[in-house]
């Protein structure tokens, strides 16, 4: 049975996933170009920091797709397939669930072998150090988070899953405005800092991202 799942849930994601695969892979040699041209380490190290949230992005969107592309065919069909296997609902959305975690290997796999070529590359300046190894855990991590939440939303129906994340691009939203327009939302602020910082559910996708720091 999970032999038949994952073969066909692999027809849906492989595209988004081979897509994240290069995008993972490609996010460290970037930075390690460009922050080669600058002139001294402080510079060096602001590059790579700056290309920090290119991370966060990148493992959320990942998680993102691969959950979103789970439930996909079964809201197409209106969960007629699903509804007639012969096994119990649980174990069918753990099934799905276990498909989908292997599609966040390949990605974190491109991205652990980027990140030790760059850490071996004579480029960057004496006395800074790489963190190929905690990097790539950071990226595993925060995409497991992202896969997590959106499976369980997509899981839903498509409106209560739409209801969801508009709450939360509410909130987030709201407290930008908010927080621009130099009104004091204590409220919006404590969810904002429940939500993403430690230690917040979403903490993970907050702080320093760089492969390269001191």
């Amino acid at each position: 049975m999970f032999r038949a799942i994952l073969k066909t849930q692999w027809k849906w994601t492989r595209v988004a996933v081979l897509v994240c695969v290069v995008i993972a892979f490609a996010l460290p040699m970037i930075s390690l170009a460009l922050a080669s041209e600058t002139r001294t380490a402080r510079q060096f190290i602001g590059v790579m920091q700056g290309w920090g949230v290119a991370y966060a992005i990148a493992a959320a969107t990942l998680g993102l797709v691969v959950a979103v592309a789970a439930w996909s065919s079964d809201h197409r069909g209106h969960h007629v397939y699903a509804l007639s296997l012969p096994v119990a609902r649980w174990r069918f959305v753990l099934l799905r669930f276990g498909a989908g975690l292997l599609f966040l290997v390949p990605p974190v796999v491109g991205l652990a072998i980027s990140a030790l070529i760059v850490s071996n590359d004579h480029a960057i300046p004496a006395g800074l150090h790489s963190y190929p190894f905690a990097l790539t855990l950071r990226f595993a991590f925060a995409a497991l988070v992202s896969f997590g939440i959106f499976f369980a939303i997509s899981a839903a129906t498509k409106r209560a899953a739409a209801v969801i994340l508009g709450l939360i691009a509410l909130v987030v939203v709201a407290d930008v405005v908010t927080d621009a327009a130099g009104l004091h939302a204590q409220i919006l602020e404590r969810a904002v800092t429940y939500t993403f910082a430690y230690p917040g559910l979403l903490s993970v996708f907050n702080g320093r991202w760089a492969l390269i720091d001191v």
